[in-house]
Formats: structure tokens, sequence, C-alpha cells
């Protein structure tokens, strides 16, 4: 039987579906499970995006542009207005998701071998997009002792090789929640600039900041211009998963140029979505005010509730609807698997992701695991009754 190719095998299995299977049996079993181990929000879609789907009247769903509708792109120019990034439409290429666009612009500043730095624990589907460009990620620790704050900038300095192409964080931060302050982007710009290297920001959960703080965005940075590439998505800002589109943007000719023949290559992105997504613009500010209210609600049960717990403990996260808690287990993955397989709370049961994938560096992550409080306040206090439950008689409990 013919090889697959070293790269099949080097790809990472995502650890938040990894585990799918086992849910499945338990619901089989009569188990309800919780799902905390997925980004994938209940809120409801503004329904503007959803009649924009609806009225669609072209007879021919054609392709479009390979940057994207030319009038998505020119609407998204007043979005990011409003949020004083001054952008032009040439300055955006739509992809299918910040997934493609992550790709495209990986591909366009690294070659094969070439490295890319990240704080870990980091979302975990950049090892596999750095496996499908053929780059090498260089992890540099955070701790959730600092809730996972950047790391010190002489960590990164110790990290850089001849190699090194490109930084890479993501503000407000998946999976910890971490919302990266102006002062620690001003530090990476300086050693960005110091070793003329790309800054990569994924910025996806921009909108999702808590207890009056404001995001700062690396489109901000003064004289970085041609250094920052900028990743955007309107699965989460929409609760819009299933669209599938995102961008990227930065202000560099001449990668723009480049990243454009990667577009190219897959002619363009998905027409719907598109449609959805650019009605989504006109959502009113007042949807984003019931969702922060709700997450920030949504939040405090868990951390509340974790941090009552003997021998575990979870930050207070700023940003997006994730945080990495430490738990006295022993295997984070084998713990996991086990919620699903033998353990249940009066019929019910939680599903996590192993930090185990969000992190490059082997070993780490093992009594730590991602929580997306992504469900309504009442699941989410069940959910951890099971947790708390589970923690008294799983057989791996540490302490």
């Amino acid at each position: 039987m013919p090889e697959i190719s070293k790269k099949g095998r080097f790809m990472p299995e995502s650890p938040i579906r990894k585990l799918v299977p086992y849910a499945e049996a338990a619901k089989k079993r009569g188990v309800k499970v919780y799902h905390l181990n997925i980004g994938q929000p209940d809120i409801e879609t503004p329904q503007i995006a959803l009649d924009a789907i609806k009225k669609f009247d072209q007879k021919v769903i054609e392709y479009s542009h390979s940057a994207g509708i030319r009038s998505y792109r020119e609407k998204l120019v007043g979005y990011y207005k409003k949020n004083n990034i001054q952008i032009d439409p040439d300055d955006i290429i739509i992809g299918a998701g910040a997934s493609e666009a992550i790709l495209f612009a990986m591909n366009s500043c690294m070659d094969t071998g070439d490295e890319i730095i990240i704080p870990e624990p980091f979302y975990a589907n950049y090892n596999g997009f750095a496996v499908n460009a053929g780059v090498n990620v260089i992890p540099i620790p955070s701790n959730i002792e600092t809730g996972f704050a950047l790391p010190p900038i002489s960590d990164f300095e110790k990290a850089i090789t001849p190699r090194t192409k490109a930084i890479i964080i993501c503000n407000p931060n998946n999976p910890t929640g971490y919302l990266y302050s102006r002062e620690e982007l001003e530090l990476l710009k300086e050693i960005v600039l110091k070793h003329d290297l790309f800054l990569f920001a994924d910025e996806v959960y921009r909108e999702f900041c808590y207890d009056g703080k404001k995001h700062f965005s690396v489109m901000h940075l003064d004289g970085l211009e041609n250094n920052v590439v900028l990743f955007d998505s309107v699965s989460k800002r929409y609760s819009a998963c299933g669209v599938r589109i995102g961008a990227m943007i930065s202000k560099n000719k001449e990668l723009m140029a480049t990243a454009l023949k990667f577009a190219q290559a897959r002619l363009s992105p998905p027409t719907f979505g598109q449609v959805a997504a650019e009605a989504a613009i006109d959502t009113p500010d007042v949807y984003f005010e019931n969702v922060i209210k709700e997450y920030v609600a949504r939040r405090n049960v868990v951390v509340e509730a974790i941090n009552k717990m003997e021998g575990a403990y979870c930050p207070n996260p700023s940003g997006a609807f994730y945080v990495v808690a430490r738990l006295p287990i022993d295997d984070s993955d084998k713990f996991s698997r086990w919620l699903l397989e033998d353990f249940n709370f009066n019929h019910q049961t939680v599903m996590f992701a192993p930090a185990t994938g969000f992190y490059a560096t082997k070993g780490k992550g093992m009594d730590e695991v991602r929580i997306s409080y992504v469900l309504k306040v009442e699941d989410l206090k069940n959910a951890m009754i099971c947790l708390k439950e589970a923690l008294k008689v799983y057989p791996g409990r540490t302490n």
C-alpha cells in the first residue's frame, strides 16, 4: 500500500474534536453531555445576516474576486474605521475563515524550515497551519500564575534565530482569554522592528473584552505598517462560525500581492458567506452589549465555581470566551476521556478540550483543560457541579 506523507503523519489531531466519538457514545447511553470543548456559541446569529442570505436574488452564484467581493471589502473599511483602524479595500483579502487567511500569510512570509514564535498555550490549529506551510513553531511559555500574560521579552530574544520570520499572538487569547495590553504590544513592536520580523495578530475576539477593558489592536502601533498582518473573522463576532469568512489585512503591498496569488489558486471565498458577513456589519451595537453581559455572567459562573474546588485554580480572563483551568489531575487527555466513558452524575457529564493540545512543548498542559463558556448560565452551573463531583472520584486525582 502506498505510504502517506510525512506532513500527514506530523499533522496534529484536533484536541477540540478528537473526543467527539466518546461524546457521541455517551449520548447513546442516555448521558447528557455539556459541550465546553469547542468555541461554538449558542448566541443567535444576527437576523440581518440570515435575512441577507434568504433575500439573495442573483440568478447565478458566481465566483467572487479572489480577494473577496469588492462591496464587502469596502464596507469592512468602515467597520475598521469605527475601531480606529485606517485601511483601504486593497489591504484586505477575504479567506474561508481566519484559518485560510493565516495559511495565506504563512505561505507568503515564510519558506520551508523557517520559524514562527508563539506564546503558549496557543490556539491548537496554529500547529496544524505551521505543518501545512512547512514552518517550525517555536513556543515561548506563559504561565497560569500570571493569567498567561505576555512572557518576558528576553524570552523572545533568546528564541530568535536566523530562521525566525514571525511572531504570532491571539488577542484576546484563545485558549486563555488573556487580553494583551498596549504596553505589552509596544514591547513586541520593539523586538519585531529590531529583528525585522512579521507580527501576526489574530484579533477575531476583538469585541469580547470585559471589566471595562478596551482592545488595543496591533494596527494601532505606529511605524509597524510593513510588519503587521491582522487576522479577523465573523465566526465569533456574529456567532456565525459556519459561514467560514475571515480576512487577512496588511498595509504591506508586496505581501498582499503575494498572498493574492495564493488566494487566486483557490479561486474565491464562499459567496453566501460573504453576503451574510457584509450584511452583518450593520448589526446594532446593542447586540454586542447584550452578548458581552451574557459572557461576563457565564465567565463568572465558571471561574467562581472552579476556584471553590479543592486543588483547582482558574484565572479570571478579560476577553474571548475561554479559560484554561488547572485541575488536580494526572493527565488531562485521560481525564477528559474518562469523563465521557466512565463518569456521569445524575446522567450528566461534561466535555473539555485537554490543554495538552494547546502547547507545542511536550508534557505541558497535563493538569490543565480549556473551557469554552459558550452555554447558558444554567447549563454551566450544572456542568460545574458535574466537574466538582468528577474530581472527587477520578482515579488519577493528584491531591
